[in-house]
């Protein structure tokens, strides 16, 4: 990837295999994945056979036959190298309840194929840090949430306390408050997540029993 699309906002699209309710039901696709020019095209079930396909333009598009490893290699790696050599890096993941972000950016712990972007992030920035002899790192984990527009620390006593958002002439955008903590290895990264994914606001959906409330 070119330092230009490094360091600019990309947007990515990634397009789930139906799941065993919609297989059950026998739903039709309606989204095609172009990946070699980056588009999804969407077909009107209701138009008429004729009726061709709307596209739609991305920076990278990934249909349902897409690894973990592939959407990790491709988008997130060139955000975590930045972040190393010292520059902000945001991964923002966006979809309605059910379409596959806890997958994408979780995954699973087992088998190692199957993890997601953060615990290959985590993985990624120490192992970085190992290997390298001439900078200092220090490397701190928060964990917060926002829910009906409004701020909480996962990681405070308190989490249901609300938090302000700030803003430093110097330091930029901040939350009030907002814990932080020192870790120093994959396993005291994983910790802190774990801690702060227990506070997390949950609600059951008819796509997903445990979706993220925020």
């Amino acid at each position: 990837m070119s330092s230009k699309n490094s360091e600019c906002v990309r947007v990515v699209i990634r397009c789930r295999p139906f799941n065993e309710r919609e297989r059950d039901e026998s739903r039709s696709r309606i989204v095609e994945m172009n990946v070699a020019q980056g588009q999804v095209l969407v077909t009107n079930p209701k138009a008429d056979a004729d009726e061709p396909s709307k596209p739609f333009t991305f920076d990278q598009v990934y249909d349902w036959t897409c690894t973990q490893d592939a959407i990790y290699n491709e988008t997130a790696f060139p955000i975590v190298e930045s972040v190393l050599q010292g520059y902000n890096g945001t991964i923002f993941a966006y979809g309605q309840t059910g379409t596959g972000k806890t997958h994408t950016m979780e995954g699973k712990d087992s088998p190692p194929e199957l993890k997601g972007v953060i615990p290959r992030a985590f993985d990624h920035i120490f192992d970085a840090i190992q290997t390298t002899t001439n900078k200092q790192f220090l490397v701190r984990a928060s964990f917060l949430e926002i829910y009906n527009e409004e701020i909480r620390d996962l990681l405070a006593k308190n989490p249901k306390n609300k938090l302000e958002l700030k803003e430093n002439p110097e330091s930029g955008v901040y939350v009030k408050d907002l814990s932080s903590f020192v870790v120093k290895s994959v396993e005291e990264m994983k910790q802190v997540m774990l801690a702060g994914r227990k506070n997390r606001s949950v609600g059951g959906t008819l796509m997903n029993q445990d979706s993220s409330r925020s």
